[in-house]
C-alpha cells in the first residue's frame, strides 16, 4: 500500500517538458487571465437559482473557459507512473495512471462522506452543503452527471495542466492556492474547504506523474461520487 501511494503521488517520473522563457511568459499571462474570466463565470453559475435553465449553459460556459484557456496557454502531457515490477525485474516501466488515480478518488470521496456526517450536526456548514445540493435536488441527474464530468476534465486540464506548467517554482501549492481563489467566487466555504484538499491530492499526482491524466481521473471519481453520496447523506 505504501509503495503504491508512494508511486501515484511521491516517485516523480522523468520526462522532459521544458519550454523556454517566451512561451513560459506567454503561459503565465493566458493563465492569469482565464483564471479572473473563469472565477467571474463559476460565481455567476452558482449564483443562478436552482432549478433555473440557465444553469446548465453557464456550467458548461465555465468548462469552456478552463479548456479554451487550457490549450491556448501551450503544450498539455498525459503523463506516466511507475508501472508494478515483478521480483527481480530492475528495468523500470512507466504507464499511463489509470487504475491508481480512480481508487484515490474514491477514497478521497470516502473521506469526504465520513466528513459529511460531522457537518451535518454543524447547523451553519450544514447550509452552506445544502445550498450547493439544491442544484442536484431539482436538476436532471443524467445531465447533472455530464455537467460534472465534464467541469471536473475541464478544472484538471487548466489548473493542473496550464498553471501548473506555468509556475516555475512550488506549482502543487499555487496551483492548489489558485483553484481555492476561483472556487471562493461562490461563496460557499465548504466548496473552498473541498477545493483545498482535492487540489492537493491531485496537484501531488501532477508532480508525479508529469500530466493531467491522473488528476483528471481522481477529479472526476470524486466529484461523481460526492454528486451521488451526498444527496443520500444530506437528505
Amino acid at each position: 500500500m505504501r509503495r503504491w501511494v508512494r508511486r501515484s503521488l511521491w516517485d516523480v517520473v522523468p520526462r522532459d517538458h521544458r519550454q523556454g522563457d517566451a512561451a513560459l511568459r506567454r503561459r503565465q499571462l493566458v493563465t492569469v487571465g482565464f483564471v479572473v474570466l473563469g472565477a467571474v463565470v463559476l460565481g455567476v453559475s452558482l449564483r443562478i437559482e436552482p432549478g433555473s435553465v440557465w444553469f446548465y449553459p453557464a456550467a458548461f460556459a465555465l468548462a469552456g473557459v478552463w479548456v479554451i484557456g487550457a490549450f491556448a496557454s501551450g503544450p498539455l502531457h498525459l503523463g506516466r507512473i511507475d508501472a508494478w515490477r515483478r521480483r527481480g525485474q530492475r528495468e523500470r516501466r512507466f504507464v499511463r495512471p489509470v487504475l491508481p488515480p480512480i481508487l484515490l478518488g474514491l477514497g478521497l470521496a470516502g473521506i469526504f462522506v465520513i466528513g459529511g456526517l460531522v457537518v451535518r450536526e454543524i447547523p451553519w456548514l450544514d447550509r452552506q452543503v445544502r445550498s450547493v445540493l439544491d442544484f442536484a435536488d431539482q436538476g436532471s441527474l443524467p445531465i447533472l452527471v455530464v455537467v460534472t464530468a465534464v467541469n471536473g476534465v475541464a478544472e484538471e486540464l487548466f489548473f493542473r495542466g496550464a498553471v501548473y506548467a506555468a509556475l516555475p517554482r512550488h506549482p502543487v501549492a499555487w496551483t492548489s492556492v489558485a483553484y481555492v481563489i476561483a472556487t471562493l467566487a461562490t461563496g460557499n466555504v465548504m466548496l473552498a474547504f473541498a477545493a483545498i484538499l482535492l487540489g492537493i491530492v491531485v496537484g501531488l499526482e501532477r508532480r508525479a506523474s508529469g500530466g493531467v491524466l491522473a488528476p483528471i481521473l481522481t477529479h472526476c471519481v470524486w466529484s461523481l461520487s460526492m454528486l451521488l453520496a451526498l444527496p443520500l447523506l444530506f437528505g
